[in-house]
């Protein structure tokens, strides 16, 4: 049984898939806690009842649409996800999985869209002492996102909001060596077009002196900020 927050028909606003009519699997629970997460319906504070594969593959596949993306949360916390990638496969389903990238599975999966998470994420303030102190064991595991990369096609997403995020960014990287630098994307941090534009002052100039893609958070201009989008 896999907890679902949500399961919804829209079009992609992140990564190499933006514009794709997707529907997306929203898995609910994480094992980290972002500070500046803006799905906490589905890990600060997880809600959803607990779905069969059958049942999600049924809900998923009443759309034509060709891409699935899973997402959450972090749906890589539930054993029963490789029992349904393969029978979305069946399908013939593209599959993007969206991870933080702390969990190794073995999983038939089209495209790993792995969101390591920088020390920025650390919720000081905004958690216990005790959630502060396991996000901050947890969030860095470049040997998983390695081993996740091994596996197939794959992006980076690393959210940043500022210059110093983007240089941990650098730092980072070195750790996962040999990656593409194609399918290594910064993020600006905001849940508003306002907050987006004020980041892309900065983050346009800085992706473009590095050599390293802009990855816009496009449906939050499409959407705006809101469930099933």
């Amino acid at each position: 049984m896999i907890r679902i927050s949500e399961i919804f028909h829209s079009v992609q606003g992140e990564g190499r898939f933006t514009g794709t009519p997707s529907v997306f699997i929203r898995t609910s629970g994480c094992n980290l806690r972002c500070w500046f997460c803006d799905t906490r319906y589905a890990s600060w504070e997880p809600e959803g009842d607990s779905w069969s594969v059958d049942d999600i593959v049924a809900a998923a596949t009443k759309w034509t649409t060709q891409h699935i993306v899973i997402t959450g949360g972090e749906p890589m916390i539930y054993e029963e996800l490789r029992e349904l990638c393969e029978t979305l496969h069946l399908y013939q389903k593209h599959i993007t999985i969206e991870t933080a990238g702390t969990i190794h599975r073995d999983i038939p999966c089209d495209l790993w869209s792995i969101s390591p998470k920088l020390s920025n994420s650390t919720p000081i303030g905004y958690a216990s002492d005790e959630w502060v102190k396991q996000h901050d064991e947890r969030r860095q595991r470049p040997d998983v996102v390695k081993s996740l990369m091994e596996q197939g096609e794959y992006q980076l997403k690393f959210v940043v909001g500022s210059i110093l995020d983007a240089e941990e960014v650098l730092e980072y990287l070195k750790e996962l060596s040999p990656w593409d630098r194609d399918r290594v994307m910064l993020m600006p941090r905001g849940t508003t077009a306002k907050e987006l534009k004020l980041q892309s002052t900065w983050l346009t100039s800085w992706c473009r002196d590095h050599d390293l893609r802009l990855c816009d958070r496009s449906h939050i201009y499409w959407f705006g900020n809101r469930r099933g989008t």
